[in-house]
């Protein structure tokens, strides 16, 4: 251990800035009349999705692990089945693996629901809290409205070729080629996923929302046909200065498709030998009530605040990372 490695990673000044944008997200909802609420990270199910990896905690006496919620969503719409109305929640979120220069095992989320709302309402109100959470001098916030495009059109925009109908062979060639690696067993997801990371992203400086992503890439999203009258998943993230900074969806209310979904990723996850996770019983029982139509987002606070303070690295705007915790 070095001499200085008691020491925060983020300055004083810094972690002041950071109190004030917590305090103007809390002002921002006061405002707006949306509710406030916590829900437990420590839970009997987690996110199924292949492409999250939860931390698994023993319980502290008998009985069935436990997960680090990589997200507070499932309890949230519990919440909105029992008729909480529009709520927000700031926690604390966990993901196994995830560290860097914008990762940090363990981080912060704001996550929002508004019921009877579309993902198009959703995606104005995600802009408001921008604007009133950044300098106006903000090099992400552009003088206009957000862009938007669907992800059809960032990709044949960007690197020429229509990510929904290209032949799989075709893409994984493509994908070789610009990402500058060997063909390698990976699905037609994990290559678009791939693209878009270290091809497109970096590229999206200016606040942009990318909408209408493939349907394999739907998770707790609803599916809708397009204006080319292919299935898409009805959601969107919003990127700034070549990173993701939001996700949202139009809510999947729908119990036996939800139950449907997550039989479906831990086919996956045996057949690449992943652990299957429990399915949220609870969840698919607050469906099952009926939960509300509504558009919800999970938004990253640390690299909002990264955005507020134009910080390179989330080290800088954290008080500890993971590794100095």
């Amino acid at each position: 251990m070095t001499e200085n490695a008691w020491r925060p990673s983020a300055t004083i000044g810094a972690l002041q800035q950071r109190a004030r944008s917590l305090a103007s997200i809390r002002t921002f909802f006061a405002e707006r009349q949306v509710l406030e609420v916590e829900t437990p990270l420590l839970c009997h199910s987690t996110a199924t999705d292949l492409h999250l990896q939860s931390m698994q905690v023993e319980r502290p006496f008998p009985g069935a692990p436990v997960y680090l919620q990589t997200s507070p969503e499932f309890a949230m719409k519990r919440l909105l089945a029992a008729g909480s109305g529009a709520i927000y929640q700031l926690c604390k979120t966990f993901r196994q693996d995830e560290q860097g220069q914008r990762h940090n095992p363990e981080f912060t989320m704001l996550e929002w629901y508004r019921p009877d709302w579309s993902v198009e309402q959703l995606m104005a109100e995600v802009e408001a809290l921008l604007r009133y959470c950044l300098p106006e001098d903000s090099p992400a916030l552009p003088s206009a409205a957000f862009a938007r495009i669907t992800y059809r059109q960032l990709f044949l925009r960007e690197l020429g070729f229509d990510p929904m109908r290209i032949a799989d062979e075709t893409l994984a060639l493509n994908a070789s080629e610009l990402l500058q690696v060997e063909l390698s067993d990976m699905s037609r997801d994990d290559w678009l996923n791939l693209l878009m990371a270290d091809c497109i992203e970096p590229r999206l400086q200016s606040a942009v929302f990318v909408t209408e992503f493939p349907a394999s890439q739907a998770s707790l999203s609803r599916i809708e046909k397009d204006a080319e009258g292919d299935p898409v998943a009805h959601r969107f993230e919003l990127f700034c200065q070549g990173m993701e900074i939001a996700n949202g969806y139009q809510e999947l209310t729908d119990a036996a498709e939800q139950q449907h979904r997550f039989a479906a990723d831990n086919r996956q996850r045996q057949l690449q030998n992943r652990p299957e996770i429990p399915v949220d019983t609870h969840l698919l029982a607050a469906l099952e009530h009926g939960m509300p139509d509504c558009a919800g987002v999970a938004l990253g606070v640390d690299r909002l605040i990264m955005l507020a303070q134009q910080a390179n690295s989330i080290a800088d705007v954290l008080s500890f990372t993971s590794d100095h915790a």
